[in-house]
């Protein structure tokens, strides 16, 4: 039997010890760095870094503009730490909650020269594991002897089309879930190979396969879903569109766990304070280091194949969601409006989510 690990098993392992403090070895062509994630980093873990060579610190260039450093790789910036840099000072250049408290991190140093590859895979498993992008990358001489002593070895020639690639979803279970939209609900399982998140799909009725489907993509949104937040449209959203397929006799929402816009709970909730800072939902984003949103539709696309369908009317007010479908050859015959759940708490949310997002009327 051979207990050779799988780049989904390995993967998947990288993201827990990364959430854990633990580093991980990324090796490529030119070379082989340990990258330890800062929200997680202990000043003993810290110290161990240091001892084995001079770090650098990758961010983002969204997180990068906030703190006026040259982001010269063009997609994230390679930061000098001082040598007196602590966990604290790694902490703030990672985490934006004090930038307003203490503005003046600088100056900072950016990296111009050599390859960047290898901090761009540390964001990218960062982002993965739902923490904060920023990583502190170490160079190493002896990549293949801390794998033999337990750390998780990637390549990035293993790393980038998998992160890029997704993960096949295979149907594990399905029930009858009788809802208050329609006793006639069914609820279908679908979990990735890779272990990430599973996804679920809430069947009304029995739609014709043949026929373009009433359907909508929901992402996750404890707040708004379960807690009956006011700072966003999605509780009412996912209940008027199960109301209206009720309604309709048919239809199939996918609840996509993609919470805050693919950031993660706790981020979104860093995004939160920064909003009750002044900032705007997109700029909140960028200071934390994300794009204005980090979700990948072409899961939901994937499900739909998976249960027969071709064509959909799709519910939403997101122009990204109708071509990402289009683009993964599911054809969208309608867009179906959903405007609902508009509070005082939420306007500016959601004029942002117009001008900034290009949401639609």
């Amino acid at each position: 039997m051979s207990l050779t690990l799988s780049i989904a098993e390995r993967l998947s392992r990288a993201k827990g010890d990364l959430r854990m403090g633990v580093p991980v070895v990324l090796a490529g062509p030119g070379g082989a760095v340990l990258v330890a994630a800062v929200e997680a980093l202990d000043a003993p873990r810290l110290a161990d870094l240091r001892s084995l060579g001079a770090p650098v610190l990758a961010i983002t260039a969204r997180r990068a503009e906030t703190l006026k450093a040259r982001a010269y790789d063009g997609d994230l910036a390679r930061i000098l730490p001082p040598k007196d840099a602590d966990l604290a000072w790694l902490r703030s250049i990672a985490d934006p909650a004090d930038d307003l408290r203490m503005p003046m991190k600088g100056p900072l140093t950016s990296i111009r020269d050599g390859e960047a590859d290898l901090h761009r895979a540390a964001l990218a498993l960062a982002k993965a594991a739902h923490l904060l992008p920023a990583a502190l990358v170490v160079p190493v001489n002896n990549p293949l002897k801390l794998a033999a002593e337990g750390l998780t070895l990637l390549s990035l020639a293993e790393i980038v089309p998998t992160l890029a690639a997704l993960a096949p979803m295979a149907r594990v279970v399905s029930a009858r879930v009788p809802l208050v939209a329609s006793e006639a609900g069914r609820v279908h399982i679908f979990r990735p190979d890779d272990g990430g998140d599973e996804h679920y799909a809430i069947e009304i009725g029995r739609p014709d396969r043949a026929q373009p489907v009433l359907a909508r993509l929901h992402s996750a949104c404890f707040t708004g879903d379960v807690l009956g937040s006011l700072k966003c449209d999605c509780g009412p959203q996912l209940r008027a569109a199960l109301a209206q397929m009720g309604q309709a006799g048919a239809g199939v929402l996918l609840y996509l766990n993609q919470e805050g816009r693919g950031i993660g709970l706790a981020n979104k909730l860093r995004a939160y304070s920064l909003q009750d800072q002044g900032f705007d939902t997109v700029e909140a984003n960028h200071r934390l280091g994300f794009e204005d949103d980090e979700r990948d539709f072409r899961i939901g696309a994937d499900i739909l194949r998976q249960m027969g369908f071709a064509s959909v009317r799709l519910m939403t007010n997101n122009p990204k969601k109708l071509a990402m479908m289009e683009a993964c050859g599911l054809h969208v015959t309608e867009r179906v409006p959903l405007h609902v759940g508009q509070t005082a708490e939420n306007r500016a949310y959601l004029a942002t989510k117009a001008a900034k997002s290009g949401h639609l009327p």
